[in-house]
């Protein structure tokens, strides 16, 4: 049952109607979750709830690397920019650049940056490390791909991600401590998914009826991992930090099981010495980018809060 006490009522009136379905459904719905169904119940929400897709002045789809497909998103093609490598979420399963082409319009008219936006591989078909693999192809190849594309920008690497795109951006920079080739200046973590082993307290207390649920984060990872791999040495939130991590943004919702292991992380961080910000939307649920129509301010303060912090180096 809902603690609808303090939970957003848009947010609380439309989970009572998908919880009430899923109930209805009962075991007919389990047995329809496929990697299939679940990208284009993704794809569906999104473009369900985030209509407005706004303009920007150059938007340039590209490949680079080892056939990864690009999208750059240029706010202000005629003055330098910096730069802002967007990983998108999906439990590493979901999720495109076609999904997440409103959002990231959004966040490149926030912040005036530079926004570049990979489709990297999803498991099953392509499980771990393969989208890390190939982020980090991106990285190596982005100045050269720009110069080639004629794009104006300053040679300043950001990252941001949310959820599953999060975890991708914590772990890229966990490696740039060691990685000269990784050059992250800072990252914005959107509700990310840090912790593959599920030890954090809001895993269990918000485990059922918030829109992402326990078993279903459980499926994402088992799909992803399917080598035996240590899934604690995977996590971000169990990698080595230094005064050397990129500055941080954290975005946590109160009603996200992923809240806890996101603060702990940032904990982890701000002990280190790194600098750090924490934006909570307390009202909020996991993958509210993604129902921006039912949350149109909480969505507002998180899109300028990011683009303050990219924009404050």
């Amino acid at each position: 049952m809902l603690n609808t006490q303090e939970l957003h009522p848009g947010l609380a009136n439309w989970l009572s109607g998908v919880n009430e379905q899923v109930k209805l459904q009962g075991d007919s719905a389990a047995r329809r979750i496929t990697p299939g169904f679940m990208r284009k119940s993704l794809a569906r929400m999104t473009d369900a709830f985030v209509t407005d897709a706004p303009a920007i002045a150059r938007v340039q789809d590209s490949i680079i690397g080892r056939s990864i497909p690009l999208r750059i998103y240029d706010p202000s093609p005629d003055i330098p920019k910096p730069v802002t490598l967007f990983l998108h979420g999906g439990g590493h399963m979901c999720g495109s650049i076609q999904v997440y082409d409103p959002i990231c319009r959004k966040l490149a008219n926030a912040s005036g940056q530079l926004i570049v936006a990979p489709d990297y591989r999803l498991a099953p078909e392509h499980p771990y490390p393969a989208a890390l693999e190939d982020c980090y192809t991106v990285i190596q190849h982005l100045w050269s791909h720009l110069d080639d594309a004629s794009l104006l920008y300053t040679p300043t690497l950001s990252l941001a991600g949310d959820s599953g795109g999060g975890a991708l951006c914590a772990t890229l920079s966990a490696l740039s401590q060691q990685d000269p080739n990784l050059p992250i200046s800072r990252q914005a973590l959107i509700y990310p998914s840090l912790d593959y082993t599920l030890s954090s307290p809001s895993i269990d207390t918000l485990a059922h009826g918030y829109l992402l649920e326990k078993p279903r984060i459980q499926w994402y990872f088992d799909h992803y991992f399917q080598a035996d791999e240590c899934r604690r040495s995977a996590s971000p939130l169990f990698m080595p930090v230094s005064s050397q991590s990129p500055a941080t943004l954290m975005v946590t919702a109160g009603f996200c099981p992923l809240r806890d292991e996101g603060s702990r992380y940032l904990e982890r961080l701000t002990e280190a010495g790194v600098a750090t910000e924490h934006h909570l939307e307390p009202s909020m649920i996991h993958a509210y980018l993604n129902l921006e129509d039912l949350v149109p301010q909480a969505s507002s303060r998180t899109y300028e809060a990011v683009a303050r912090f990219l924009n404050s180096a």
